[in-house]
């Protein structure tokens, strides 16, 4: 993870603003935060290099692209035995990089797990990865599932 990168006023500023427009020109951002364009571009890539900026990405609604069912997992696994050759957490952490309909995994305190957000095409999609790959994975004990019925908020952008 690293450590934690000190920002000033500005840097915080420039933060927001490319979080709500990734491809705002250095000339833009530098009018926003009352900057050259030079210092601002210094401060970018001060940014990139420290990890407060990870990456630049194009978000992809999935209802768009035919991706119209998330559902949230609460997956339980079993626990650890003596018989166990790798610890099941291990193995599903690895397992759960391979699925693509995952697209978030959280590890929890409480009596689940994990938290899984997954995107399907529509429950048959679901109902598959379900009874495919979900519960036929050996660590997988449990899991008990929630279905999206409307985005309240919905956003990628961090309070900085």
């Amino acid at each position: 993870m690293g450590s934690e990168v000190q920002l000033d006023t500005i840097d915080r500023r420039i933060l927001r603003a490319l979080q709500l427009d990734g491809r705002v020109t250095y000339d833009a951002l530098a009018e926003q935060v009352n900057l050259s364009a030079s210092a601002v571009l210094r401060r970018v890539r001060r940014l990139e290099e420290s990890g407060a900026i990870a990456a630049y990405v194009a978000l992809v609604p999935p209802e768009k692209v035919g991706l119209g069912l998330t559902a949230y997992i609460n997956v339980r696994l079993e626990k650890l035995t003596e018989s166990h050759k790798r610890n099941p957490m291990d193995l599903f952490r690895a397992a759960v990089q391979t699925w693509p309909e995952v697209v978030e995994c959280a590890a929890l305190t409480g009596e689940m797990d994990y938290l899984l957000r997954v995107v399907v095409q529509d429950m048959a999609h679901y109902a598959r990865f379900i009874t495919e790959t979900l519960l036929k994975h050996p660590s997988v004990q449990d899991c008990k599932t929630s279905f999206v019925l409307e985005r309240l908020k919905n956003t990628t952008a961090v309070p900085v």
